[in-house]
């Protein structure tokens, strides 16, 4: 696939990026990460935007890290609800 070039703006900061995803996409991103680093920013004025910045990385691996968590405890409930359907499915094949 092709390769396009955006510009977003982050956190009063323009860049410009080559992506070969969907455009909007990227600037859904973009938006979503200068929304974060606004937040922030706006809570410590004096803070520079390297600090905003780490700050809101922090931020984002701990979703990250939540989600995954998340997507653990689903995959073991689903697995378990598998094994469950299995064994009844054998017992009711099992017991015509």
């Amino acid at each position: 696939m092709d390769k396009q070039t955006i510009q977003v703006t982050i956190f009063h900061q323009t860049y410009t990026l080559r992506t070969s995803g969907n455009e909007r996409d990227v600037q859904e991103i973009a938006d979503s990460v200068d929304q974060l680093m606004t937040a922030i920013g706006s809570k410590s004025p004096n803070a520079d935007p390297l600090r905003v910045a780490v700050l809101a990385c922090m931020h984002l691996a701990d979703r990250l890290r939540a989600l995954e968590n998340d997507l653990k405890d689903w995959k073991r409930r689903v697995d378990a609800k598998s094994e469950q359907f299995r064994a009844q499915l054998e017992q009711a094949i099992g017991g015509e």
